[in-house]
């Protein structure tokens, strides 16, 4: 368009097609192409292309729809999904065809998505609980998502790390060491975005009872604390049980079975396993455990929420969907 623009302009002052084609690159049949259409549409003709007929089509509906039919019900005899290129033996046609038929539908065998759908029979009560925590937290009070990131392993690796370089990666060993595990016990604030968190051998009731203290000495004790957790035994034994009734301010609000995407910290879990984990080396568990202290710390310094924007009731819209979509598959639910 800019192009196009520069050639009306130039025309504008006079300037023959040929001198404008040379100052432009171009070629004069081109500049007399736009000083046309600029004539006869003004602006919106230097905007869009004239409508083009296309070529004529070379593979004929029938083998369209047979491809696509294939794709969606079809697997090839050696493989659990097609490709472009058995899809295309298959048919007799091209790989890029094939490519183009799947690209216009949207078709994407090579892709595959994990889902499971929660049994839990009161879903739909729970998740509107924990939805409404995060879309409209009760006053003076705190909504903390809480849990715990098991057996962090210490790995080290058996041979030096290879630096980044320029046009080179920074490379590591495909082999390492264990040098021992942790377990993070991490609370998330979902106002503030902060984390309060600490490490321990294993995560039994026991430990879980040591991390409720922690919470209960790092906050103000004249907020309520609600507490978004997830199944494990260890968050209801009777221990605990009989803690929090000692101490009231405490609220356990529990997320479906089979539904840890609805507590917010396994997006911060995430985060942490990306930035600070997987890449990580440590030489012992004492160092495993102090990276772990440090990212914490580092993150509070600039600690940025995440914004919870669906409804429950958009959710539910899409476990129903999903529901269906198990039932007409045949699959067990």
């Amino acid at each position: 368009m800019v192009l196009r623009a520069r050639i009306v302009l130039r025309a504008a002052e006079g300037v023959q097609n040929q001198q404008i084609a040379e100052e432009l690159s171009t070629e004069p049949n081109t500049c007399a192409l736009w000083r046309r259409r600029f004539l006869a549409a003004r602006l919106p003709g230097l905007m869009n292309d004239a409508p083009r007929a296309g070529g004529p089509l070379l593979i004929a509906d029938s083998k369209v729809r047979a491809i696509v039919h294939d794709t969606l019900h079809t697997k090839p005899p050696n493989a659990t999904h097609w490709s472009t290129r058995a899809m295309a033996a298959a048919h007799g046609v091209s790989a890029s065809t094939v490519r183009r038929i799947w690209a216009a539908r949207r078709l994407t065998p090579h892709r595959l998505e994990h889902y499971k759908l929660s049994r839990d029979k009161h879903f739909e009560e729970k998740l509107r609980d924990i939805v409404g925590l995060y879309l409209n937290p009760p006053e003076h009070a705190l909504v903390l998502s809480v849990d715990e990131k098991t057996q962090i392993q210490a790995l080290d690796r058996t041979q030096s790390i290879l630096p980044l370089r320029e046009g080179i990666p920074e490379r590591q060993t495909h082999d390492y060491r264990r040098n021992g595990t942790t377990d993070l016990f991490a609370a998330l604030d979902v106002a503030e975005g902060t984390v309060i968190g600490e490490c321990h051998k294993r995560h039994r009731a026991r430990e879980f009872l040591v991390f409720l203290r922690t919470l209960d000495r790092s906050t103000p004790p004249e907020l309520d604390l609600h507490l978004i957790l997830d199944n494990l035994a260890t968050h209801k034994t009777a221990k605990v049980k009989r803690w929090v009734l000692r101490h009231p301010r405490f609220h356990f609000h529990f997320v479906p079975t089979s539904s840890s995407w609805l507590n917010q910290v396994e997006r911060w879990f995430n985060d942490l396993t990306q930035k600070r984990i997987r890449r990580g080396t440590f030489r012992s568990e004492h160092e495993l455990i102090e990276a772990l202290k440090q990212y914490v710390a580092t993150y509070n310094e600039d600690p940025r929420p995440f914004q919870w924007r669906a409804t429950a009731d958009q959710i539910l819209a899409k476990v129903r969907w999903n529901r269906l979509n198990v039932e007409l598959a045949g699959a067990p639910h």
